[in-house]
């Protein structure tokens, strides 16, 4: 496949997601860190019309000027925008207007596409920005789903099984021995600036599950008082679940005697066997401690990361998001990416059930803050 046709198909995908939805569904935004999916459309468009045609296609005409206060998303670099916890506010440009500007900026990358001669720094940005749409289609997802979870309704997205994994197995456990191991990514392809640069670890030996926690295991938390013992639970922790009356994960509610799951599909029973989702860092955390385990540093994640059944969840570690040694930022806009956002989050690693296909790796840092549920985010134990 060509870079043109990875285009198009990356491009192609991120409407599909869309497909299912009404078109009251573009513009809704419930809590902050959940974008509009019309948003998400625009955005992605932006990228592409910012760092590559209006940089490297001689006579390109933005499509309007003023989408790029509303489309761009956290560089400073590129001027003043629209503040995150506005952007439900943006009734204009409608959703027809978001698919023309796509339209237009598409038609405008296949014209660049298609000359002979594109040079090597060019096709750099453009894989940059088409992993970029590919960690949005994943937000896209993870959005529509905290949109559709918090109507009253609990509306199916879809009734496909696209998003559904075979139950899990129990966990066993395997030994990594003690030593030196390399982390990072070291090879020649596609990879963020976070993942640089390769070096090594000193790890001592640790017991690590092959598989990841369940719902039934999760259960067993909730039913013994997890919720409420601060014995298991960091401070701040402790603090978020008795703010925000925390009792389980996101998406899950108990009515008429039994425990109940928004997914995808609508309103479910709780599927037992399935890995635990949507719990924040305090809840996998606080898991760990009432197991008499702990979460994995991602040092200790990516040493064992070929033995393991991972891209269900992604997965919580103990590790602070930090850069790895040697790591510098690109000049410009571009090194805005991730450098910027090296505190106050944890590492997830892995992949989930709503990652494009063939975007993560064992090297891939993941980041959120704590306190986060909406993502598809897991447990994995070491004892």
């Amino acid at each position: 496949m060509n870079l043109l046709e990875q285009y198009q198909a990356v491009r192609e995908n991120t409407e599909l997601i869309c497909l299912p939805l009404e078109i009251e569904d573009y513009v809704v935004q419930p809590i902050a860190d959940v974008s509009p999916p019309k948003w998400h459309l625009g955005h992605t468009t932006w990228f592409f019309e910012t760092f590559v045609l209006k940089e490297y296609l001689q006579g390109y005409e933005e499509f309007d000027p003023q989408y790029n206060f509303v489309f761009n998303s956290y560089y400073e670099t590129i001027g003043s925008r629209v503040i995150r916890t506005d952007r439900g506010n943006l009734s204009r440009p409608s959703v027809k207007q978001v698919f023309h500007y796509r339209a237009y900026v598409d038609s405008q990358m296949e014209i660049l596409l298609s000359q002979k001669v594109v040079d090597e720094s060019i096709i750099a940005v453009i894989t940059l920005g088409l992993n970029h749409e590919q960690q949005h289609q994943e937000l896209l997802l993870t959005d529509i789903k905290y949109i559709l979870g918090h109507n009253p309704l609990f509306p199916a997205y879809s009734i496909s099984d696209r998003f559904d994994r075979p139950a899990i197995v129990n966990a066993q456990y395997i030994n990594i021995p003690e030593g030196l191991y390399e982390i990072g990514y070291g090879g020649n392809g596609f990879h963020f600036d976070n993942e640089c640069n390769r070096h090594k670890v000193y790890l001592r030996q640790y017991t690590i599950a092959t598989a990841l926690v369940s719902n039934r295991e999760y259960l067993e938390f909730i039913q013994s008082g997890g919720y409420q013992d601060f014995r298991f639970w960091h401070a701040e922790g402790w603090d978020w679940v008795k703010q925000n009356h925390v009792i389980a994960p996101l998406y899950w509610f108990y009515m008429d005697q039994k425990w109940m799951q928004y997914t995808f599909k609508g309103l479910q029973e709780l599927h037992l066997d399935e890995a635990v989702c949507h719990v924040s860092f305090y809840e996998a955390a606080a898991f760990a401690a009432w197991k008499d385990a702990r979460l994995p540093t991602e040092a200790e994640w990516e040493a064992a990361a070929a033995q393991l059944d991972w891209g269900q969840r992604w997965e919580w570690t103990d590790s602070a998001y930090l850069p790895y040694p040697g790591f510098s930022k690109a000049a410009g806009a571009i090194g805005e990416y991730n450098g910027k956002f090296m505190i106050n989050q944890m590492v997830l690693r892995g992949g989930s059930v709503v990652t494009a296909e063939g975007h993560s790796r064992n090297t891939y840092r993941n980041f959120f803050h704590p306190d986060k549920q909406w993502q598809y985010s897991g447990i994995r134990l070491v004892i």
